[in-house]
């Protein structure tokens, strides 16, 4: 079994248990060492799967109880598609979420039956993907993008503009992915005033406290 499918196996086990299950347990049912369990549990904890672990009797690993992720019927071919949509946009860099991208097209793959997957990967060596945009991002920068976007958090960033380097705390309001380079439209929350950054300049990124609260803007000079 290949990781990707272990991990989607790992998920529905988990979905479908009314009660928690031991690292232990879950290594001896899928045949992978220990070791390899906890990583693999880390990693759905790193997909945004709502993963707890629960003490006492009847503890173990389990799901949140309010988690549900109803079925989707997708067909092979739909599925072959949306995976292939996927990696071009990874490839092209048109969005800046490239991991979670992939991670979800994984899941999608290994939803397929073997002999989808087998006609799968080869319509998949027949696609070439050209003028990929030269402007990369740093894995970690996107990151800390990614989870402030989807949590609504203010970020602190380093960013190497025109006139040189420097910090600031933004609050992320837009994203904009142009063909060559992805824009963010920030609020600046020094100066309370309106910002557009390109994702490629941001050198560094770090989450801030959901409480962040823009300062007073910095009065003007009169003309």
């Amino acid at each position: 079994m290949r990781r990707s499918e272990r991990l989607f196996a790992i998920a529905e086990h988990l979905r479908g248990r009314r009660s928690g299950v031991t690292a232990a347990a879950l290594a001896e049912r899928f045949g992978v060492t220990l070791r390899t369990m906890y990583r693999d549990l880390e990693s759905l904890r790193t997909a945004e799967l709502p993963l707890v672990a629960e003490r006492g009797r009847g503890g173990g690993f389990a799901l949140e109880r309010d988690y549900s992720m109803p079925p989707v019927n997708f067909t092979a071919r739909e599925a072959a598609v949306l995976v292939s949509a996927a990696r071009f946009l990874a490839v092209m860099r048109v969005l800046p979420f490239a991991e979670t991208l992939a991670a979800a097209g994984d899941k999608l793959q290994a939803a397929l039956s073997r002999s989808a997957q087998r006609e799968f990967l080869a319509r998949l060596g027949e696609l070439q993907y050209v003028g990929v945009p030269a402007k990369a991002t740093l894995p970690e920068v996107r990151a800390a993008l990614e989870q402030a976007w989807l949590h609504q958090r203010p970020l602190w960033v380093r960013y190497g503009g025109a006139r040189g380097e420097s910090e600031r705390r933004v609050r992320l309001r837009q994203i904009v992915m142009e063909r060559g380079e992805t824009l963010l439209n920030v609020e600046d929350l020094e100066l309370g005033e309106p910002r557009q950054l390109r994702l490629h300049l941001v050198l560094e990124a770090k989450v801030l406290a959901a409480k962040v609260l823009a300062a007073e803007p910095r009065p003007r000079r009169a003309d």
